[in-house]
């Protein structure tokens, strides 16, 4: 009995145990799913929130809220414009969609280098908005043109932009100068009339590319007769200056990952000396204005400050009443959009 008792106590102990650890594994594996939950909860933490162009999580993930959208190069049934994709420096994956009109003829055509907006973090060239509207320019100005689908922020932040705008300038160059006989560049661009031009971000890029142009040479030719870069677009574009609201600072500071203030060249050029603007590498300027673009005064001051810095160009000022920023890439069709674009297509075809 003795003996029976003790096996009875010893199974019982056993079983005292073994629920024991059980509940210890439950315990431990409970905490550990709640452990992952808050990791999980902690990853998707807000580092920047750019509403309504993206957010950016601690996790270094980037959710874009816009201009996600692709369509493929086309002919154009509405236009007649053809287009085709080629990718300009595999190191960086930086590529460039064409636009050719459908009446090329035996003479040569303007070349337009373009940079789409978005802030700097959003949109592409292959974006539905930016390819309708290249469409119609290229036919209504009768030009080839480049739109650029350069790197953004926050994955490549400033000066990645700028960089991949001159790499696309020195492609154009060569093209047309080297290109193959299927170039639409080398076989219908007129490198005489080269311009450049952008919205909004894209419109800040077009400045900065034609100052570097300016003082790095490559505005002029080689036997110095002429300027490369015919004149610069500026279509609203992105530029500021000193006692913007603290919004706009900030996000200056992300797309640029705070490298570069509020009073440097890149965002405001009024901030440039005189001796600066007459290097401008280009023959003439377009500026216009969306008269409620809460950017206006910045844009008006660009003007002012080229006009009296001693500069030897032109610089034209369009603006449009009633009208917000960048209001001309949708409804192209809009009395208000068409006029823009005629002024847009006639900088780009006068003498």
């Amino acid at each position: 009995m003795a003996t029976r008792a003790l096996l009875l106590a010893l199974l019982l102990l056993v079983a005292l145990l073994c629920s024991s650890l059980g509940t210890g594994d439950a315990r431990s594996s409970a905490e550990e799913e709640g452990s992952a939950l808050r990791g999980r909860a902690s990853v998707d933490e807000v580092k920047f929130d750019f509403t309504p162009f993206l957010i950016q999580y601690k996790s270094g993930r980037v959710q874009r809220l816009m201009g996600t959208r692709v369509v493929p190069p086309s002919l154009d049934a509405r236009t007649g414009v053809a287009s085709r994709d080629v990718v300009i420096d595999q190191s960086t994956g930086l590529a460039v969609r064409l636009y050719r009109p459908s009446r090329p003829g035996s003479g040569r055509l303007p070349v337009l280098l373009y940079f789409h907006g978005g802030a700097f973090v959003v949109e592409s060239a292959f974006d539905p908005v930016y390819h309708n509207y290249l469409n119609a320019l290229a036919a209504k100005a009768g030009v080839i043109a480049v739109s650029v689908n350069y790197r953004l922020a926050p994955e490549h932040t400033l000066p990645a932009a700028y960089d991949d705008s001159w790499t696309a300038l020195e492609w154009v160059l060569s093209s047309a100068r080297h290109g193959s006989r299927s170039s639409w560049l080398s076989r219908h661009g007129d490198m005489s009339r080269l311009f450049v031009g952008g919205d909004s971000a894209g419109g800040n890029i077009a400045h900065n590319l034609a100052m570097r142009a300016g003082k790095q040479g490559l505005d002029v030719d080689l036997d110095g007769s002429a300027r490369r870069i015919k004149g610069v677009a500026l279509l609203d574009p992105y530029f500021l200056g000193t006692h913007v609201d603290p919004s706009a600072e900030r996000a200056w500071g992300f797309i640029c990952a705070g490298r570069y203030g509020m009073e440097h060249p890149y965002v405001n050029p009024m901030a440039l000396p005189a001796d600066a603007w007459r290097r401008l590498g280009s023959a003439r300027v377009l500026m216009t204005v969306s008269r409620q673009d809460r950017l206006g005064p910045w844009q008006r001051a660009y003007v002012d400050a080229i006009r009296g810095s001693g500069w030897d160009g032109e610089a034209q000022l369009y603006e449009t009443p009633g009208e917000g920023h960048c209001f001309f890439l949708n409804n192209l069709a809009s009395p208000k959009a068409a006029m823009h674009m005629a002024t847009l297509a006639a900088f780009l075809n006068r003498n």
